[in-house]
């Protein structure tokens, strides 16, 4: 079980629980044009590649790191790849989805949205009639896990169906990226968006970006920010190893830390198994206790569980969390627009000894509360 000097775990969708040897890794200062920090820049976009199942030599994609959260990598990927003249489609079953469609609106790309349900994912028949009905779409984005209920969306059809159409393929990893398989040699992706503080279990501060090298070569000009201009964020680390402006240093020794760590736990195949792990003895345990899960296990994700908030009176989620906080946890409320929810997250360096112990908390609580289910 997880201890690590009694602060609260985070059983959230990111930031979260970091391990020990992560957070020791920013103890040391680097300097930003410093020989050993520029080969730690190589070996991390080295690293994110071979995850994402790019060859060693001559992939067919490369990963660019950008400073910020992953919404700065989002936008950077839209305003980089994006023609100014583009089109674009986003599949839309939650709160990242909006956000997409956002970000295309304040960079004047103009963009329609194939939206679901929160708890449905996207059909691949209606996709490909959207597709076959609009010729000018040129470019289609989704989300891979949706934490705003954790539904996860079938990435491998919408591939193949935008593949099809002879679109570009643009996909949200964020919350998905090193616990989920999405191997661009089985899943052609134009670029695939991920984050340092999500499944990889970094610290937060660095945005990635892996991106078709031929998309790449051909997108000089087209960002209309000079901070989140992927070409040219690119070009300089090719011709020079560095950054253009001045890197999160400490985040990506923690992160060049942090994926040793997923290499050594079995990569991809390994971190899935112990979220799923989680997923499973969190889920059984809260319906044990009468607590009902929004999503159908056939879509849920092993990232973030929401639960249905208890219509009981004496239930209130801002005592229930503080209670939680005391006993150790951090949960998260509720995103969806219409439901009363909370979720509580299964990633991060967390076991199923962890979700055993939420789950025996939360019986505590709820007994405290007075709350029957």
């Amino acid at each position: 079980m997880t201890d690590f000097a009694k602060e609260p775990l985070l059983l959230t969708p990111g930031p979260l629980t970091t391990s020990r040897t992560v957070k020791e890794a920013m103890f040391r200062d680097w300097g930003a044009r410093d020989a050993l920090f520029v080969e730690m820049t190589s070996r991390v976009r080295r690293a994110f590649e071979k995850i994402s199942g790019v060859e060693v030599d001559g992939g067919s994609h490369t990963c660019i790191p950008i400073q910020g959260s992953g919404t700065f990598a989002v936008e950077a990927a839209i305003t980089s790849f994006v023609p100014r003249n583009g089109k674009v489609l986003v599949l839309v079953n939650g709160a990242y989805g909006r956000r997409i469609c956002r970000i295309c609106n304040y960079h004047n790309r103009t963009f329609t949205s194939y939206e679901t349900g929160e708890n449905v994912i996207p059909s691949p028949n209606d996709l490909m009639s959207l597709l076959e009905a609009d010729a000018e779409i040129t470019d289609v984005i989704a989300v891979h896990c949706e934490t705003t209920s954790g539904i996860l969306n079938p990435i491998e059809e919408i591939a193949e169906v935008v593949t099809k159409a002879k679109c570009r393929f643009i996909v949200d990893a964020m919350s998905t990226f090193g616990a989920v398989k999405l191997d661009v040699k089985d899943t052609p992706c134009s670029a695939v968006i991920a984050s340092s503080n999500k499944c990889l279990e970094g610290v937060p501060g660095l945005g990635f970006v892996l991106v078709e090298k031929e998309i790449l070569k051909s997108s000089e000009g087209i960002s209309n920010s000079l901070s989140l201009d992927l070409y040219d964020q690119w070009i300089n680390l090719e011709n020079t190893g560095q950054w253009r402006f001045t890197p999160p240093t400490h985040v990506l020794a923690a992160f060049d830390q942090a994926l040793l760590e997923h290499e050594a736990e079995g990569g991809v195949r390994g971190r899935h198994a112990r979220y799923q792990k989680n997923c499973r003895v969190l889920v059984e345990g809260m319906r044990a206790l009468g607590f009902r899960t929004y999503l159908p296990d056939h879509l849920q994700a092993p990232i973030i569980i929401t639960f249905y908030a208890p219509t009981h009176e004496r239930f209130l989620f801002d005592q229930f969390y503080d209670s939680l906080k005391i006993r150790g946890f951090a949960i998260y409320p509720g995103k969806l627009t219409e439901i009363d929810t909370f979720r509580i997250g299964c990633i991060g360096r967390l076991d199923e000894g962890d979700m055993t112990a939420v789950v025996s908390s939360v019986r505590e609580v709820i007994s405290e509360m007075g709350v029957t289910l």
